[in-house]
């Protein structure tokens, strides 16, 4: 792997970590359609690293003012009524499922990323999905409204969204919608909860990263990690604007004709 193709990738996952068009589907296909042969599990570390400093700095403001509600409720009873306190904890709950599919898991989710077919197919799972919320949900309630139960159906979607071709973004945001959560509220919530998650799965492939970056790939690292987390940051900028005024059927179109032309392509 060279420099531009480490900047290609981290463009790809920036961009598709948090639009809901599957970042896993993009970095099999985009790969395999150039002829590219595989990053390996260390340059995909340095990708989620990227991802995972985008969105922490992006919502640095929300961010402090969970972990200070969650803080002070340890210990105040007043406290834990607070709305940032639920959300907190909800975004820990909703972490649980994803967390234990991932640990259990992991070898078959890894090998699916050998499937392209698949990864299509789950991509057109998406769209569809996506346009069932779009399409079916009330889009009432703020982000304050968050119930447990929303916050576990959630959940549950991002460890559907464990598999390659699944996008957490797009069946986490579909998930609050059918909840009833307006779309920024939903996307919200979705990038918030996807902060554990990345952080969980870098630090267990933590080690095949620093493998790497010893035997000298630490520039390919580096341009990798930069161009996921600008290319991440204005993303996530970008789509919180979008969605305030727009539907989400655009991203599951795009699923439908990405998920269908890599099949017809690949002949499968």
């Amino acid at each position: 792997m060279d420099i531009f193709q480490a900047i290609v990738l981290g463009l790809v996952q920036g961009v598709t970590e948090f639009a809901p068009i599957s970042s896993s589907a993009h970095l099999v296909i985009v790969p395999s359609l150039l002829g590219w042969s595989d990053a390996g599990v260390a340059f995909d570390v340095a990708l989620h690293l990227g991802t995972l400093f985008a969105v922490i700095a992006y919502f640095r403001g929300d961010i402090k003012d969970l972990l200070t509600s969650f803080i002070s409720g340890l210990t105040s009873p007043k406290e834990r009524n607070e709305p940032d306190f639920k959300i907190a904890l909800f975004i820990m709950t909703g972490t649980i499922p994803a967390a234990i599919l991932g640990l259990l898991l992991n070898d078959f989710f890894e090998a699916l990323f050998n499937d392209i077919s698949s990864v299509s197919i789950l991509l057109i799972f998406t769209g569809c999905f996506i346009f069932m919320a779009e399409k079916f949900g009330k889009k009432e309630k703020r982000i304050t409204q968050i119930t447990l139960k929303d916050s576990l159906l959630i959940g549950l979607s991002q460890a559907v969204a464990l598999a390659p071709g699944v996008s957490r973004s797009g069946v986490t945001i579909s998930t609050g919608l059918l909840a009833g959560l307006d779309r920024e509220s939903a996307a919200r919530f979705s990038f918030l909860l996807s902060i554990p998650i990345i952080a969980g799965a870098a630090v267990l492939k933590f080690f095949d990263f620093l493998i790497l970056f010893e035997k000298g790939q630490g520039t390919i690292l580096a341009a990798g990690f930069f161009s996921a987390l600008l290319s991440g940051y204005l993303c996530i900028k970008f789509l919180l604007s979008l969605i305030k005024k727009s539907s989400l059927y655009v991203f599951s179109y795009y699923c439908f004709v990405v998920g269908f032309l890599v099949l017809i392509f690949k002949g499968i």
